[in-house]
């Protein structure tokens, strides 16, 4: 079940990550709801996220949460949005964003073509606010 996200892990295509450790890779969607929308992503190949074990499941969303304490303070945000949605890409993926508004909980709004400066901005605030949280160990140089 290879899938583009397969490809990005193994560095066939290009992605702006922001965490890397043995069994998760975070990386910035190419289509963001605000500005630091990011996906954190089993390096397994799952497609469900029912599919996973649980424990699994659970070191996921710890990695979510470390990437949403960043977003909200890269971007100042109130709050952190958190979505399964898994229609767009066949790999299990869980989007974290700074979130302003319910609207932003909207992933069909998201924006399909970004500048690439608003990328590698959101890209260096997410990194060095995981560094100032102390996860510095896991932000890809």
């Amino acid at each position: 079940m290879a899938s583009v996200f397969s490809a990005i892990i193994a560095g066939d295509l290009p992605g702006r990550f922001v965490w890397e450790d043995e069994e998760f890779v975070a990386f910035l969607t190419i289509a963001p709801v605000t500005q630091g929308h990011t996906l954190v992503v089993p390096r397994a190949e799952i497609d469900q996220w029912q599919d996973l074990d649980a424990e699994v499941f659970t070191r996921l969303t710890g990695v979510a949460q470390k990437i949403g304490r960043a977003v909200r303070a890269a971007f100042d945000a109130p709050r952190a949005g958190l979505l399964i949605a898994g229609l767009e890409v066949p790999h299990l993926h869980v989007h974290v964003f700074p979130a302003f508004t319910m609207g932003d909980f909207d992933i069909s709004g998201a924006d399909p073509s970004p500048s690439p400066e608003s990328l590698d901005e959101a890209h260096s605030k997410i990194k060095q606010a995981l560094r100032d949280l102390g996860h510095g160990a896991n932000v890809p140089a």
